[in-house]
């Protein structure tokens, strides 16, 4: 039975599979060219990440398709409803990859409050010649640890986050339409850890009373944040996006960066993904990253194997 991983898969999922005699390709196919491949190689299972695109029209036309697994947590990307109607299991990997987008929204906030990012544009163009002054432009850097953090979407990522932030001190209030309370284990060295119950609060409350926010919610119809939340929000707030384009206006944002309302913001999606607006990317109290909260070597060995036990299991199960 044969697999196509299309946008890649560990080298731990691929000896997972091969091991239960699949037979795993990695070819990387062109969306227009991706039917014809899969109808041509008798593809039982295709594998995605954000990349390839899994409609209608090419669960109608390949037949052959028991199961379309995606390596990660969104699948706006696979009409996955339509997929089930026709009887093809659609799989994800949600927990997979929690801790390493919890680690980069940190990476942001970090580098946000001390002006890493901006910094690290201008040391080398200016370093040596205006280093004093660039020495007084950064020295009003503020430390996260005593700080409220506001998460919003208290899910498996939401709470990874308030893991790392109650472990560097911080305060941690959070909304979550589904969720109303949840215990938050924090563990240290040699077994020791702290359980903090965490309630859950409507997020106008939240944006009224955080220092920083940050988001982990699925794609939206409409805008999470937009004028009318900022306009709530503490002045010099900071603001995350690793969650989906989309969830924060970003005309709103970039106007609140200028006014000062907003003083920094770290965003890992957006709303014109792949192609940025330029008043984003040209921003420079915008942290940059090009969508790669998973993109950690240990998050992909996890998917790679998660995918892989589940796809065992479900064809195992079938062909038993």
């Amino acid at each position: 039975m044969k697999v196509l991983a299309n946008d890649g898969i560990s080298k731990s999922g691929i000896e997972a599979l091969e091991q239960a005699g699949f037979e795993v390709l990695t070819t990387t196919v062109a969306q227009e060219q991706l039917v014809n491949y899969i109808n041509k190689n008798n593809i039982a299972v295709l594998l995605v990440r954000s990349a390839t695109q899994v409609r209608k029209d090419l669960i109608d036309a390949c037949p052959s398709l028991k199961i379309i697994g995606r390596g990660g947590v969104g699948m706006d990307n696979i009409d996955v409803a339509y997929a089930r109607s026709k009887g093809i299991h659609v799989i994800n990997t949600p927990a997979a990859s929690s801790h390493s987008v919890a680690e980069l929204v940190f990476a942001h906030l970090f580098g946000g409050v001390r002006f890493l990012h901006d910094s690290n544009r201008n040391m080398p163009l200016d370093g040596d010649t205006q280093f004093k002054s660039l020495k007084k432009n950064y020295a009003h850097g503020v430390e996260l640890k005593g700080k409220t953090l506001g998460i919003i979407g208290f899910g498996r990522i939401g709470k990874e986050v308030a893991k790392i932030a109650l472990g560097i001190g911080m305060k941690v209030i959070a909304s979550d339409k589904y969720v109303g309370k949840s215990n938050i284990k924090v563990e240290f060295y040699n077994g020791q850890f702290i359980n903090v119950e965490i309630e859950t609060e409507p997020t106008k409350e939240i944006l009224k009373h955080a220092d920083f926010v940050t988001l982990h919610v699925p794609a939206q119809d409409d805008y999470v944040i937009g004028e009318k939340q900022l306009e709530i929000m503490k002045d010099g707030v900071g603001i995350i996006n690793a969650a989906r384009g989309g969830v924060i206006d970003e005309v709103a944002l970039v106007k609140a960066l200028e006014s000062g309302k907003v003083a920094f913001a770290g965003l890992d999606t957006f709303e014109e993904e792949p192609t940025p607006a330029i008043q984003v990317l040209m921003n420079g109290r915008i942290s940059l990253t090009p969508h790669i909260g998973a993109a950690t070597n240990e998050a992909q060995d996890r998917i790679g194997t998660e995918l892989a036990s589940q796809i065992i299991s479900l064809l195992k199960t079938e062909n038993a």
